[in-house]
């Protein structure tokens, strides 16, 4: 534990009493209390990493293999939370088109910005280097408190007076806990609430690799026969020949990609991308975990509410799954705030059902249309290919839909919250 953890617990010890317990010091948790803080509200974070990632170090050499596809909806969220420019600093790459095509066969459809009516389609960032800004961030603000390297033990049980406990054995109190622990939520079980899981047959591989052609900020991915391929757009000190990969495939081929020397997963790569970025040198170690889509039943019980991968987790197939949680932190802090202006507590039971009726349904919708595409996409039926390849060969013929879709892509659907406007 740090000498700035040890100073913060017995900070808590001593002023048991917040407005809200974040539990989960991740992206979306981090947003949520830097839209609470700035607000003035008493907010105390806990998470079992050992402590805050340090800003200099992170976005320099090699990129770290967990990135996001961040939105332009979600850039005008980080920018007014005087986060961007952190995080622009660093490193964050901006793509301006996209391409997607059938593996199995002739269908193609590209985007461009200038079609969506934007600048950007959205921008490739490391995980940590938005974690990292989020966290500087929170530095400034001394209403928030975060505890390194601590875990909770119990979750209270009266929704009169909501506590957590730590396994440190600090009590903290608060007139709302929110979970934001992740997609294995452990305040999620706790609280008792289900969840309807499926597995995806898939597991997803992730890397960063060097093509010999340059990305021209372009996003790429293929539909193939084992699931879908993404090269990601990178650009490491003004070289635009990296980029990021997301290979969502089955079980056992990822099992044996995972025991290949980076030479042989390398051709295997361009193999299967139809070597349209050339020759590809992989640069880091292939990473394996499984995918299962997620989604629990209900977002909140009294004094308790779920935001990101602990309410949803979704396939990465699209890399909408942190852009759905960064919107659950808004539209969460819009109705407390609002409700705050009218003098009430943060977490009363009306709040967390605006909540829910305004973020239950949008992710829902996302989560039900990209297992339409896996499962589209990984069918192997002949008149089913053909389908697919007349479809994405039509939309991207129809300019009206298309620019429906991208849309979607970029995050403007729906009644956006303040802060993303």
């Amino acid at each position: 534990m740090t000498v700035e953890t040890e100073h913060m617990q017995q900070d808590v010890l001593g002023h048991q009493q917040h407005d809200v317990v974040v539990v989960g010091i991740g992206m979306v948790g981090a947003t949520l209390a830097v839209l609470l803080g700035r607000e003035g509200l008493s907010v105390a974070m806990v998470d079992p990493r050992p402590d805050a990632l340090a800003l200099e170090s992170v976005g320099e050499g090699l990129p770290s293999p967990r990135v996001s596809a961040l939105t332009p909806v979600s850039q005008r969220l980080l920018e007014g939370l005087g986060v961007w420019p952190l995080i622009s600093a660093r490193r964050a790459t901006p793509y301006t088109a996209m391409q997607v095509w059938d593996g199995e066969g002739s269908g193609d459809i590209r985007f461009r910005a200038d079609q969506a009516g934007v600048p950007v389609l959205g921008h490739i960032v490391e995980n940590d280097v938005v974690l990292a800004a989020l966290e500087s961030r929170l530095a400034q603000m001394p209403n928030v408190t975060r505890l390194y390297g601590q875990r909770v033990a119990s979750l209270g049980d009266d929704p009169e007076s909501p506590q957590v406990a730590l396994e440190s054995g600090a009590r903290l109190n608060a007139s709302l806990i929110v979970a934001a622990d992740g997609a294995r939520s452990p305040l999620r079980d706790m609280a008792g609430i289900a969840i309807s899981e499926r597995d995806t047959g898939h597991h997803a591989l992730v890397t960063t690799v060097r093509t010999a052609h340059p990305h021209a900020a372009t996003a790429r991915q293929a539909f193939l026969a084992t699931g879908p391929l993404a090269f990601l757009p990178l650009t490491v000190e003004g070289d635009s020949h990296y980029c990021s990969i997301v290979w969502s495939t089955s079980p056992q081929h990822a099992a044996r990609l995972t025991t290949l020397a980076r030479e042989a997963v390398a051709e295997e790569l361009a193999q299967a991308f139809d070597h349209r970025l050339g020759k590809v040198e992989v640069l880091d170690d292939v990473h394996g975990f499984p995918l299962s889509q997620r989604h629990a039943e209900r977002y909140y019980l009294p004094g308790l509410v779920l935001i990101g991968d602990a309410a949803h987790s979704i396939h990465p197939l699209a890399g909408q799954g942190v852009n759905l949680g960064l919107m659950d932190a808004a539209v969460l802090a819009e109705e407390l705030l609002q409700a705050r202006q009218r003098g009430c507590e943060p977490g009363e039971e009306w709040q967390l059902a605006r909540y829910q009726r305004r973020r239950r349904g949008d992710n829902a919708s996302m989560l039900a249309l990209m297992d339409g595409f896996r499962l589209l996409f990984g069918a192997r039926h002949p008149a089913l290919t053909l389908a697919r390849n007349l479809g994405l060969s039509g939309v991207n013929r129809l300019s009206p839909l298309k620019r429906l879709i991208m849309q979607q892509a970029t995050g403007q659907r729906g009644h956006l919250p303040h802060s993303c406007r």
